[in-house]
């Protein structure tokens, strides 16, 4: 009511009132920064509930009518009993005292009998004004104060044994200020001041309170931007960790952020690695200075983040060796080889100087795997590579180029001459392991790249390996790729590309040689032999055969002349035989290529000519081919009889109808040796019940002499030059679809 109190009094409390409340938001702040920690929480309780009693007393003051004041007085109650309820939890959440919950309980309890008591009756409340001072009620100074003593018995257990730190002083301090401001309020008889203290008793501990959440932001602030500080560290760390491919820098960096950061010079760091290419990092203050928990955990993410750059690192390096790196002799691989071998290309052209290329192959290395199993196969390559990095030094490129070949590529190299001693060297110092039953040596093929020529490594690679197979072919162990087999080389590649188009072409054409009975001299059958007709000349079988059969064209070549042999066949009314050479019988679809080039029918009339070389091969799948083809009618001849190898052991066991006597045997039927060696071929044939034909005759007398030994049929240019057409000698068999006479083959095909 006016005139309780003078009105600046009323202005003053409830400014302060109103500026407690805004304090409240500082309290939010507090409690959000705090991650809504209980402390913060109850502060801001308990602050706007002092804030409440700072209210009430002021509008108090300046109640104009005894009802407003009544519920003034009664709200002001309601905010103390509040207050002093609230401080409970608030000082059991900061002391982390004993729990409270049951007196609490009961101080709120009590608190609440005495509102009731308030409203209901006159023992607590307001019963009236005297003086404009209200008359309250006798209980009031009991129901108000009593709960004191519970804060205050709790208060002192709680804090009782625990360091006080300033900031604790001063709320303390506070807090008993107010209490005993609270107390001197209530004091008898009623006045002017006591009323007033009945309000502002609040200001010393909120004060209190808000000096303690300053402190408390303040120090939540430092954190966050120490916090933030450790971040950028991190991430500082972090980003050199992408630039920096040296582990023991970004250590050096981590050091330094970490000394910058934490202000102490003293710490110092360690990078060890582990197994399973793991790394641990350790940061540690060699002043013996003691971490708190933030700076423990920065230091931590920092050592991680070095950590994992090394290992990242690591990681990077074994991925790019082992992208250039052959795993099992540790040389550089063939993708390696290309790369550094281009480089050194470039770097001699600019140069003007000479690279030097060794093509390095293991002979035997298949055989002495298959018997002795891929460990002791790994492990003769592993030796291959000891010696090659022993023989040449540590200077020169070796790459292993794949399977048993070896690369050394030489920067700045001599003659050719200085090469081939270099590879011969590397050939004979080769000490391979023991092995009776195999063994193994190196053979080296040399190239050389000069200064002016074309910047081609695989070119260079190619003519070193040309080099090796010739060296292969001769058994010389080592071979220059030097002039004399350039033009070697181009002659085979001209040689390539023309018979591939004349096979193409239909250039590939049949010619037929007559076989003659030596009774009546009649052609009884004919031998189909594959001529190739380029341009306006036929090329010498010699030329292009061998090439063939090597290159494997000679398959669509057989195939050819198995289509010409049937029309021959046909056309002449005579049985035919066809050569097949080895790389044909090699092919795993050669029974079907037959059938398929003949026909189903007349099987009994085709002669498949094979040589004894053939046959050793592969004696299984070639015997098994040639079965099969026997069980059609098809008549096996051996071609070139006596050549070959082991042909008498075996004879029985192969698939043979007839035996061709080679013509060496024929020539020296003249001397008392050869017709000698001649009969006993001829009573090998009648014991194995097989044909016999004689090829090569070339002379009157070497037929008088075959006919005196009963040898049936015969073959040479005396009596038949091969030819497109068909030589006829003797009576011929004539009739309805016989043909007495030759005529010119329709369709000349390519290939045998």
């Amino acid at each position: 009511m006016q005139g309780l109190a003078p009105s600046w009094l009323t202005v003053v409390q409830c400014v302060v009132a109103g500026a407690v409340i805004g304090l409240c938001a500082l309290h939010w702040v507090w409690w959000r920064s705090e991650l809504r920690r209980s402390g913060a929480a109850w502060t801001l309780t308990l602050s706007l509930a002092l804030a409440v009693v700072l209210l009430t007393n002021g509008l108090l003051d300046g109640a104009q009518q005894t009802g407003q004041a009544s519920a003034l007085t009664f709200a002001r109650f309601c905010a103390l009993a509040a207050a002093i309820t609230l401080s409970l939890p608030a000082t059991q959440a900061y002391t982390r005292g004993p729990s409270v919950r049951a007196l609490t309980a009961a101080v709120g309890g009590w608190y609440l009998v005495g509102a009731v008591l308030w409203v209901a009756t006159d023992l607590v409340g307001v019963r009236g004004f005297e003086d404009g001072l209200p008359v309250y009620g006798p209980l009031s100074t009991a129901v108000a104060l009593l709960p004191l003593l519970a804060v205050g018995q709790y208060l002192v257990r709680a804090v009782r044994g625990r360091p006080i730190n300033p900031v604790g002083a001063v709320v303390t301090v506070t807090a008993c200020v107010s209490a005993l401001l609270l107390v001197a309020s209530h004091a008898e008889p009623a006045s002017a001041a006591g009323e007033l203290l009945r309000g502002v008793w609040v200001v010393p501990m909120v004060i209190g309170l808000h000096v303690m959440a300053a402190v408390r932001i303040s120090t939540v602030q430092r954190a966050a931007v120490r916090r933030a500080r450790m971040r950028d560290a991190l991430s500082a760390v972090a980003n050199a960790a992408l630039f920096v491919k040296c582990p023991e820098q970004i250590l050096d960096r981590a050091i330094a952020e970490s000394r910058d950061l934490l202000a102490d010079e003293s710490i110092e760091g360690s990078l060890r690695p582990l197994a399973r290419h793991r790394f641990v990092t350790e940061l540690y203050s060699r002043g013996g200075h003691v971490f708190d928990t933030d700076e423990q955990v920065f230091l931590r993410d920092i050592a991680r983040v070095v950590s994992g750059a090394a290992e990242r690192q690591e990681l990077t390096n074994r991925l790019g060796r082992a992208a250039s790196t052959d795993s099992l002799t540790q040389l550089h691989n063939r993708h390696s080889l290309d790369r550094y071998l281009t480089e050194a290309l470039e770097k001699a052209n600019v140069e003007r100087t000479r690279v030097g290329l060794l093509f390095c192959d293991l002979d035997g290395f298949k055989q002495v795997n298959d018997r002795h199993g891929h460990e002791w196969g790994d492990t003769l390559l592993v030796l291959t590579a000891e010696h090659l990095r022993e023989v040449v030094g540590p200077k020169p490129f070796i790459a292993r180029h794949g399977g048993d070949e070896f690369v050394v590529v030489i920067e700045r190299a001599g003659s050719l001459d200085e090469l081939a001693d270099l590879a011969t060297r590397l050939r004979t110092d080769f000490r391979p392991p023991d092995d009776e039953s195999a063994t193994t040596s190196l053979t080296i093929g040399v190239a050389a790249w000069e200064p002016g020529e074309q910047v081609d490594t695989s070119a260079l690679v190619r003519d070193a390996d040309v080099a090796m197979l010739e060296a292969k072919r001769h058994r010389s162990g080592v071979a220059l790729y030097d002039d004399v087999l350039r033009s070697r080389v181009t002659a085979q590649n001209a040689l390539r590309r023309d018979l591939q188009n004349g096979v193409a072409n239909g250039e590939i054409i049949a010619h037929f040689q007559p076989l003659t009975n030596t009774s009546t001299l009649e052609v009884v059958g004919l031998e189909v032999l594959a001529r190739w007709r380029h341009g306006r000349r036929l090329r010498h079988p010699a030329e292009w055969l061998p090439f063939a059969e090597e290159s494997g064209l000679i398959v669509e070549i057989g195939r050819q002349m198995f289509v010409a042999a049937r029309e021959g066949m046909e056309r002449f009314d005579l049985p035919v035989a066809v050569n097949v050479a080895a790389r044909q019988l090699d092919e795993p679809g050669f029974l079907h290529l037959v059938e398929q080039a003949w026909g189903d029918t007349a099987w009994d009339r085709l002669t498949i000519e094979v040589t004894e070389s053939a046959l050793l091969h592969d004696a299984e799948h070639v015997c098994a081919a040639l079965a099969a083809l026997a069980e059609k009618g098809v008549k096996i001849a051996l071609d070139d009889f006596g050549t070959g190898y082991n042909s008498l052991s075996r004879l029985g066991e192969l698939p043979v109808h007839v035996l061709k006597i080679d013509r060496t045997f024929v020539r020296d039927i003249r001397t008392p040796e050869g017709a000698a060696v001649l009969r006993a071929i001829l009573a090998l044939a009648e014991a194995h019940h097989l044909e016999v034909i004689a090829e090569g005759v070339e002379r009157v007398d070497e037929l008088t002499a075959l006919i005196a030994m009963n040898v049936p049929t015969v073959q040479g240019h005396m009596l038949g030059r091969p030819a497109a057409g068909l030589p006829v000698r003797g009576p011929r068999p004539s009739g309805p679809g016989r043909l007495t006479g030759p005529r010119p083959l329709i369709s000349p095909a390519a290939s045998a």
